[in-house]
This record gives C-alpha cells, structure tokens and sequence, in this order.
C-alpha cells in the first residue's frame, strides 16, 4: 500500500496525525506509542468536524501544563528509553533532530543549546511520536506528497512575532527540496513539526501517484478559515505501473565542444536535466588537429527541444548543434521504496511483457542511509538492492 498526502491547506503535526487516525489507524494504537514515552499524562481524543464544508477528524491533545525546559539531548535521551518499535523511535528522533538542526540554523546558535519550546511542549511530542507510531502501523511502501503550502503574514512565537513562512519551516523544507508555495491564506498554514514530519517522512514529492484509491483520511486544523478547507487529506491505496513503456519517439541534440573548461560541465549536464531533458551526457572524443574535446548529447521530447538548444548556446561555447529525432524503446516501470534499518530507499522496477527484468535503487538514498547508520556504501547497496529483488518478487 502506499500512501499519498494532500497539503494544500499546509501541514501541522495535529492535522496529519488526525489524517492517520481518520484513515482508519486506532486511536488507541498512537495513545499507546505516547505513553511508552513516559511523560507527563498525555491523553488523545478525537473529534469529528466539518472545515469548509468537508468531514475531517481533529485529534485533541490534552497535557498539563509543563515547567520543564528539554533541550535537543533531553528529548533524545526521553525517545531512546522509550519502549517504541525500533522504526518509531529511529523516525522520531529524527523527526526532533530535523527541528532541532532548523532551530539552530534559524537563531545561529548550537542544536545542543536548542530548547524546545513550541516545538518540544508535550503536545509536539505526542503529535511526532503519534504520527511515526501511525504510519508504522499502515506499513506503507511509499508515502509522497504534493505541494505544499506555507502561508502569509506573521506569527507570534517565543521570541516575539516572526514572518510566515518561518524560519524554521523553510529550513526544514529546503533540505529535501519539497515544492512549496504562500497559498490564499494570510495564516501560518504550515508548521515547523508539521515540516520536520514532512521532511522526514515523504520520499518523493509529486502530484498525487497512479494508483487504485482504497481509502482517504481528512486531518482538521485548528480553525476554520474562509480561504480553504483547512485540512491535510491522507489517500491511500494500491499503487499501478507508470505506463512508460513500450515505443515512442525522442529528439537527439549533439554538439562537438573543444574550448570549455571541464569545470563547467557538471553544471551544464545538471540545467538540462533540470529543464526537462530525459538524459545528458558527455562523450569524449578527439577532433581535428588532434584536438581533445566532448560530444555532448541531449535526450528530450519534441516539444523541449528549444528550450534545451537555448541552454547549450548560454551554457557552453558552441555556435552550432545538430538535431536528429530517434526511436525510443522503453520498458514499463514502477517506483517503490523499501526499508534498510528504517531508512527508506527509492527503487526502480522495470518490466517486460510483465516480467521483471532490472531492479534499481537510488544511490543516492543508499548513500545517506550508510551515513545514518555507519555503514560502507557498498554494504547498504548490496542491502537495499536484496530488498528491492523481494519486493520485485525474488527476481
């Protein structure tokens, strides 16, 4: 099952915890992974609500009110000792860990100094571990989300009033490249827990994924508003192969440069790709004269030709390209994530007449998973890649 998550309205911790309880995961699964953290009595209720018109959950958090101030070390150590899933407390210490690191980035002081005060209350703490408690128990394969949306305006914090989109929410969202916007609303629409939840938990970011819908969540936020529903929905189901494959037409674009410094060519590779090229790449080759140079040659469709053509004359010293439309042959493909010690890393399955024929993970993903858990590179590939053959089907 994977899932897919709807912040049009933004995202706060309440909103996407209520989502996960609206979608079906019991209250009493989430209050049970709260309590094994052993603070003060924290106790979840859920209420039923309408915001703009549509039905949606509010999840209640009530705590008492708390005199003790908890650094980034005294929220760790509280989740280490916490009889949670290994997955759970791994996600919520990261989840803490994002906070904290955005925090200290926003004021330009040490994480270790951080004290958490909006982020760290015993609400955020239910609201963090609840969520990670909530999808654990869903087992998603996949859980990727839309735009999201920031807000306006100014909010008042521990340090006085501070402009919308925070601080802290855009260093949080930043960090994974997640598309964001101001929205309609002159509110604080997304907030730093709510980010750090996104930023920790989404693997890809995308308008909602091909897939046979089984069931929606609807998470409330805390007041209605005339803008738009203010609600986080939660949508999941079973996901479906990108229809990609088979034949189609693609256009090549080369050029032969000799006189650009080769410094520069990571750059050019990554604008094209950027702009909407399939592929880019570099071929050395020796010209007239004895001349060493590179070929550098474009995949791309029709209609992104011109545009790329534009971005090699700015980007490079050629005065000329040649152009050519070629046959492609694909084969249908579908995305997945699976779980190296409660890292997710993306996958690629590729298929032929059905079967399977090619298996790829992202290297990348495997990469911050090695500096995550201490590992060789090489180690976590050969792990992730055993992983995705299972999810394949033992290919």
């Amino acid at each position: 099952m994977i899932g897919w998550l709807d912040c049009t309205a933004g995202a706060s911790g309440d909103m996407l915890l209520g989502a996960i309880v609206d979608a079906g995961v019991p209250l009493a699964t989430v209050q049970e992974a709260v309590d094994a953290v052993r603070v003060e009595p924290i106790r979840l209720t859920v209420e039923p609500v309408t915001r703009g018109g549509l039905g949606a959950s509010r999840v209640h958090v009530s705590a008492p009110r708390s005199t003790v101030s908890r650094t980034w070390p005294n929220i760790r150590d509280l989740l280490e000792r916490a009889d949670l899933p290994e997955v759970v407390r791994t996600t919520a210490i990261d989840v803490f860990q994002r906070l904290a690191a955005a925090e200290a980035r926003s004021h330009r002081i040490a994480a270790e100094q951080v004290h958490f005060h909006e982020v760290g209350a015993l609400d955020a703490i239910a609201d963090i571990v609840g969520v990670c408690a909530g999808l654990h128990a869903l087992g998603l394969t996949c859980l990727s989300a839309g735009r999201v949306t920031l807000g306006s305006g100014v909010v008042r914090s521990e340090h006085g009033l501070i402009p919308v989109p925070t601080p802290a929410v855009l260093e949080l969202l930043s960090e994974v490249d997640a598309p964001v916007w101001a929205g309609p609303a002159p509110y604080e629409m997304c907030t730093p827990t709510g980010a750090a939840l996104l930023a920790t938990q989404v693997s890809t970011w995308e308008e909602m994924p091909p897939m046979t819908v089984d069931r929606v969540g609807a998470g409330a936020g805390r007041r209605e508003i005339d803008e738009l529903p203010n609600l986080v929905r939660f949508v999941l189901g079973e996901p479906l192969p990108v229809a990609t494959g088979g034949q189609s037409t693609a256009v090549v674009i080369e050029c032969n440069v000799d006189d650009l410094d080769p410094r520069l060519w990571p750059n050019v590779l990554d604008r094209l790709i950027e702009a909407g090229a399939a592929d880019a790449w570099l071929t050395p080759i020796l010209m007239k004269k004895g001349r060493p140079a590179h070929t550098l040659s474009v995949l791309c469709g029709q209609s992104q030709a011109e545009a790329l053509r534009e971005i090699i004359f700015t980007e490079t010293s050629t005065i000329g390209v040649r152009q050519a439309t070629v046959d492609k042959h694909a084969l249908d493909r579908e995305s997945a994530t699976v779980d190296v010690e409660g890292n997710q890393v993306r996958v690629k399955i590729a298929r032929l007449d059905g079967a399977v024929v090619n298996v790829s993970v992202e290297y990348d993903d495997v990469a911050a998973a090695a500096a995550v858990l201490g590992r060789p590179i090489k180690a976590v590939l050969a792990t992730a890649t055993a992983a995705a053959r299972a999810t394949a089907g033992g290919w």
